[in-house]
């Protein structure tokens, strides 16, 4: 059933599809008009959560779209980096394949060895900071920008890993 808290995950997608027409011809306006929609997009999984939990309308639909949701937005602008030479392919497919990883490892549970948790704190933290790296990498800034960029993307692949690391590792019943 689509209820409020999963219109607005399902709206979240559609921020995707503005950020890679208007990095199609990337002006500073353009990158600017991107980086907005995609900070407004991400900023949207707050607010579905939060609804979801306060209405008491947490449904298995949107526990499955919301993280489905999360890495397509992430994914489209992390492609048009790659493709605008702003980072490499082989970091991009270092997350793709963590977070394909940990997608198959919820939805198998042949994979599973006990009931498989929601995202943690660790998953939480390094979608933030997956995000704060693709605004920074997409905004028009001096060079120092896309210095902190680069750091804060190698950081986020780096906490993508760890935090795939620690969500796959087994818990004990005290957990």
């Amino acid at each position: 059933m689509m209820n409020l808290p999963t219109w607005i995950t399902v709206s979240r997608l559609l921020g995707a599809p503005f950020v890679l027409i208007l990095l199609l011809d990337p002006t500073p306006l353009r990158t600017w008009w991107a980086v907005g929609i995609f900070l407004l997009a991400a900023s949207t999984d707050w607010v579905d959560g939060y609804l979801a939990r306060r209405l008491d309308q947490v449904t298995d639909l949107g526990k499955f779209l919301d993280p489905l949701v999360d890495k397509l937005l992430v994914f489209a602008p992390l492609l048009a980096l790659i493709e605008l030479g702003q980072v490499p392919a082989w970091g991009v497919f270092l997350i793709l394949m963590r977070e394909l990883t940990i997608a198959g490892w919820r939805v198998n549970p042949t994979f599973q060895t006990q009931s498989v948790p929601g995202a943690n704190l660790w998953g939480k933290a390094k979608t933030v900071l997956q995000i704060a790296a693709i605004a920074c990498l997409l905004a028009p800034l001096p060079a120092i920008g896309h210095q902190i960029g680069m750091v804060l993307f190698w950081a986020a692949v780096i906490l993508t890993w760890v935090s795939g690391w620690l969500y796959m590792m087994p818990r004990s019943a005290d957990d």
